[in-house]
């Protein structure tokens, strides 16, 4: 689940986006009434301006106002719409039939993946990614130890119902991630920081599948061999940006190679995939997955012994 003020800015931008007529404010505001989210409070004249503001700021897009024809609303610039991938996906995720009797006759039957905690602080997040000030955290790690840090946000990133803050922390002079989920309270502060300008998020996790990375690791060449009904998938939906498939027999197998770090978060999603499938390269890895899968066998052949 994301913030209400966020659900907010997503319906009004599907709202003007997908209408097949301009919109007046009159119109946009008795749409409102009859939308799965008026229990969140009114739409007056200026939370609509403010939204309008919100949804540029967050997404480049611009709502503008055509006052020579009565007072209409349109998207500006749709094509800002078509080059963020982060903004379709919460368009696609998050906007709602127009129809609300239709939503609420679904509602039981279109499931989404909500991600369950950690978005209480999200706001405050962004607010401060959006202005470049510092945040004092107080964190608590899955570990159990507590810390008082001060952040530099530069980004989010979703990932396995997760939301990460990555940016700078002072106590560890160094670029970090923190959970949002593991937030114990936030403040914020005044202190202005300077964005990096050679820092670009997504370049940021080219080498890495999943969200932690390690600069020390290097990028190296991996082969999977992949077997049934999971090339399909792997297909569908590669492991990693730089796959690439070089060989295939139809019906048995397929290779894939890719140019990534190996991290924790790779071989768990290697070994996730169970015997479909193969590390074939690099060697050494190849034998440390051989290993990690002959301690898991170890444990379950022991336990069948004590029982």
């Amino acid at each position: 689940m994301i913030s209400k003020t966020y659900l907010r800015y997503i319906w009004l931008l599907d709202t003007i986006k997908r209408s097949k007529y301009p919109l007046t404010f009159e119109d946009i505001a008795k749409r409102w009434e009859g939308s799965p989210y008026a229990y969140m409070g009114g739409l007056p004249i200026r939370t609509f301006h403010e939204h309008r503001k919100g949804i540029e700021e967050m997404f480049g897009v611009i709502i503008e106002c055509d006052k020579s024809k009565g007072y209409i609303y349109y998207i500006k610039n749709p094509e800002i719409l078509i080059q963020n991938p982060y903004a379709q996906l919460l368009l696609r995720k998050y906007s709602v039939p127009q129809d609300f009797s239709t939503f609420n006759m679904m509602r039981d039957r279109i499931l989404l993946e909500e991600i369950p905690h950690g978005t209480g602080y999200f706001d405050s997040v962004v607010e401060s990614m959006r202005t470049n000030t510092e945040l004092v955290i107080d964190y608590q790690r899955y570990e159990g130890q507590r810390e008082t840090l001060t952040m530099q946000p530069y980004s989010m990133k979703v990932y396995n119902r997760r939301w990460y803050v990555l940016g700078y922390i002072k106590e560890k002079e160094s670029i970090r991630h923190l959970a949002l989920e593991r937030f114990l309270d936030l403040h914020t502060t005044t202190n202005k920081f300077e964005f990096p300008k050679d820092f670009i998020p997504r370049k940021y996790y080219d080498n890495v599948v999943g969200i932690y990375v390690n600069e020390d690791l290097p990028v190296v060449n991996l082969k999977l061999r992949v077997y049934g009904v999971q090339m399909e998938y792997m297909r569908m939906l590669p492991l990693h940006k730089s796959q690439s498939e070089v060989k295939s027999r139809y019906g048995e197998f397929a290779e894939f190679t890719y140019r990534v770090c190996l991290t924790p978060e790779l071989k768990s999603k290697i070994l996730a995939l169970g015997p479909n499938v193969e590390v074939l390269e690099p060697l050494e890895y190849r034998e440390e997955i051989m290993s990690q899968i002959s301690d898991s066998l170890d444990r379950y052949t022991k336990k069948d012994k004590e029982i």
